[in-house]
C-alpha cells in the first residue's frame, strides 16, 4: 500500500473548466433530497448547491445499530476499472467540503465517491447507534463491503486522515493508497474530557456552530474571499449542528484526535 501525502497542483486550464462549471450550476434548476435540511435553500455558493442536489442515502448495517442506517454520499457518475477515489471530510464537516474539488476530479474521469463519516453529515440517525472509533471503522468497512467493492484510493482531511489511517491499518485489503491532508490520529481516551459534565460538553460543542467564530476561521484560512461569501459558508455547519449534538459529544468520549506532522 503507498502513502501519498499531497494531491498535484491544479493547472490553470482546471481553473477555466472550474469556471464554466460554476456558470453551469448558476443556471441550473435545484431539486435538492427530502431528507437534506431546509435551510440548505438559502446556501448561495453554486457548488455546494450542485453537489447537494447529488447526495443519497445508502443502506450500510454495523453491529452497534439495531437497523439499517440510511449513509449519505454523493455516487459517482462515472465507473471503470480503476481504483475509485473515496473523500472523507473533516471534523465539523460533511460531504460537502469537496464541492469545489469533486468536480473537478469528476472531470479528470475518476471514479469518486464523497461519504459522510458516521455521526456526521446528513445519514439519518434518527436512532443514534455509537459514534466511537470502531463504530466509524466498522460503518466504513461495512459501506466499501456493499457498495464500492474495490481497493479504493482513501483520501482524509484532519479527522478523516484519522478514519482514514485507522482504517487502513485494519482493513489493508480495502486500501490501495492513502492521500492524508492536515492529518490527524487517534490518541488513546479522552483524558479529562471523559469526565466533563455532558450539559459542559454539549456548551462547548455548541460554541463551534456561533457565527463569529465561523467568521474568523475563514478569514485565518482563506485570502481574497468577499464578506459575503465568508457568510455563506458558514451556512454549512447550521445544516448539521441542531441533529448532530450528541455525534459530537461521543467523538470526544470515543476516541480524542491528535495533529500528525507530517
Amino acid at each position: 500500500m503507498m502513502l501519498a501525502y499531497t494531491f498535484s497542483c491544479f493547472t490553470s486550464s482546471i481553473k477555466a473548466r472550474r469556471t464554466a462549471w460554476r456558470i453551469k450550476c448558476s443556471s441550473s434548476n435545484d431539486g435538492f433530497p427530502s431528507f437534506l435540511p431546509k435551510q440548505v435553500e438559502k446556501i448561495k455558493d453554486p457548488f455546494a448547491r450542485k453537489l447537494a442536489t447529488r447526495i443519497q442515502r445508502l443502506p450500510v448495517q454495523i453491529c452497534s445499530a439495531d437497523s439499517l442506517i440510511m449513509s449519505s454520499c454523493v455516487r459517482p457518475l462515472i465507473h471503470n476499472e480503476t481504483n475509485p477515489v473515496v473523500l472523507l471530510h473533516g471534523f465539523d464537516s460533511s460531504c460537502l467540503e469537496w464541492r469545489c474539488t469533486y468536480p473537478l476530479l469528476e472531470e479528470a474521469g475518476l471514479e469518486i465517491w464523497a461519504l459522510d463519516v458516521l455521526g456526521w453529515g446528513f445519514s439519518c440517525l434518527e436512532r443514534l447507534p455509537l459514534c466511537d472509533v470502531a463504530s466509524k471503522r466498522e460503518h466504513l468497512y461495512q459501506f466499501w463491503r456493499s457498495h464500492i467493492k474495490k481497493p479504493m484510493i482513501l483520501v482524509g482531511p484532519s479527522l478523516g486522515a484519522a478514519v482514514a489511517i485507522d482504517f487502513a491499518f485494519n482493513h489493508p485489503e480495502a486500501v490501495e493508497k492513502l492521500v492524508l491532508i492536515g492529518a490527524s490520529v487517534y490518541s488513546e481516551g479522552t483524558g479529562n474530557l471523559a469526565k466533563l459534565p455532558r450539559t459542559v460538553a454539549y456548551a462547548g460543542v455548541s460554541l463551534l456552530r456561533s457565527t463569529p467564530l465561523r467568521l474568523l476561521a475563514n478569514f485565518l484560512a482563506f485570502d481574497g474571499i468577499s464578506f459575503r461569501t465568508r457568510l455563506d459558508w458558514t451556512k454549512f455547519i447550521s445544516l448539521l449542528f441542531d441533529s448532530r449534538l450528541a455525534a459530537y459529544i461521543a467523538c470526544y468520549h470515543g476516541g480524542r484526535m491528535q495533529q500528525l506532522t507530517l
